[in-house]
C-alpha cells in the first residue's frame, strides 16, 4: 500500500504585502518636495530673426542702468538708489509735451532698463519693480483706486476688467529691457 500525499499550493497571505506597499506610497508621497518655479510675468515680443530698427527720440526715452557693481545711472546722472525714481518716472510719461525735457506724450514714451552681466538679480527686480509700480500707479489714479487694489482686479470680471481697460488706454506699459552687456566692457 502506498501512502499518497496530496500536494498542494501553499498559500501566502499577501496583504501584510499590500500593506508595506501602501506604508512606502504614503512615505514617498508626502517626504517629496517638489519645486515650484517662480519668476517674472512678463510678456515677451515674438521673436525676429531680423529685428527693426526702431529710431525714438532721445527725447522720449527714460534711462536706468545698473552695472555690475549695483550702481546706478538715471539720466545720466549717478545715483546711490531708487528713491524717487517712480515719481519721475510718473512725471516722465504724463509730461504731454509740456516739459521739452520729457517725454512728448504717454504714447511715445519708454522706459529702458539695461543691465550688466554681472549685476545681482536683486538689484534688477527692485528697479523693474520700480518702473512698474509708477505705471500702475498712473493707472489707478486714472481708475479712482489705490494702486494694490488695481493690482489685484480680477480680469475674468467683465466689470473689473472694464476698468482695468480703461485705465490703461492711450498709455501702454513701455518698457525696454535692454540686452546686457559683458561686465568688462
Amino acid at each position: 500500500m502506498s501512502l499518497l500525499r496530496k500536494v498542494g499550493g501553499v498559500e501566502v497571505n499577501t496583504s501584510s504585502m499590500a500593506d508595506i506597499a501602501f506604508l512606502l506610497l504614503t512615505f514617498f508621497l508626502t517626504t517629496t518636495v517638489i519645486n515650484n518655479d517662480k519668476g517674472l510675468t512678463l510678456m515677451l515680443p515674438l521673436w525676429e530673426e531680423h529685428p527693426i530698427k526702431i529710431d525714438k527720440n532721445k527725447r522720449n526715452m527714460f534711462t536706468i542702468q545698473l552695472n555690475s557693481e549695483n550702481s546706478l545711472l538715471i539720466e545720466g546722472e549717478p545715483r546711490n538708489n531708487l528713491n524717487g525714481i517712480t515719481e519721475e518716472i510718473r512725471k516722465f510719461i504724463l509730461n504731454n509735451n509740456i516739459d521739452p525735457t520729457l517725454s512728448e506724450n504717454p504714447l511715445e514714451a519708454v522706459v529702458s532698463l539695461k543691465t550688466d552681466r554681472g549685476t545681482s538679480h536683486k538689484a534688477f527686480v527692485d528697479a523693474l519693480d520700480a518702473i512698474q509700480a509708477a505705471y500702475y500707479e498712473i493707472y489707478a489714479e486714472r481708475a479712482g483706486i489705490s494702486a494694490k487694489a488695481f493690482r489685484e482686479l480680477d480680469l475674468n470680471d467683465r466689470s473689473q476688467k472694464r476698468i482695468y481697460d480703461m485705465a490703461r488706454k492711450d498709455i501702454p506699459m513701455n518698457i525696454s529691457i535692454a540686452e546686457p552687456t559683458q561686465v568688462n566692457n
